[in-house]
């Protein structure tokens, strides 16, 4: 296996990836996660869907909703790339303490 499988990277996800996931999470994806979720690190405080830092979701867990939507969220298979939802769920997991 290549260093990019090693278990460092699982617990430390890319920054550059963390960053593209905060960005993501609080401006570029629309509408933009921070609207509706509270998010102590992004400094969010929505009330419209689940507490982020309660939650502590895993990453099949976001991804998941992202994919088919939850309730009142939107699906944002239509808006977003592969690539931009694993970004936005490595944030949350980093940032909230979930299991990758």
């Amino acid at each position: 296996m290549g260093a990019a499988f090693s278990a460092h990277s699982a617990e430390a996800p890319d920054p550059a990836v963390l960053e593209q996931g905060k960005e993501l999470f609080l401006t570029k994806a629309v509408p933009a996660c921070a609207v509706c979720h509270t998010l102590a690190d992004a400094g969010s405080e929505g009330a419209i869907g689940p507490d982020l830092d309660e939650l502590k979701p895993d990453m099949a867990a976001v991804k998941k909703a992202l994919h088919e939507g939850v309730g009142v969220m939107p699906s944002f298979a239509a808006s977003l790339s592969e690539a931009e939802m694993d970004a936005v769920a490595a944030y949350v997991v980093h940032a909230t303490g979930g299991t990758q």
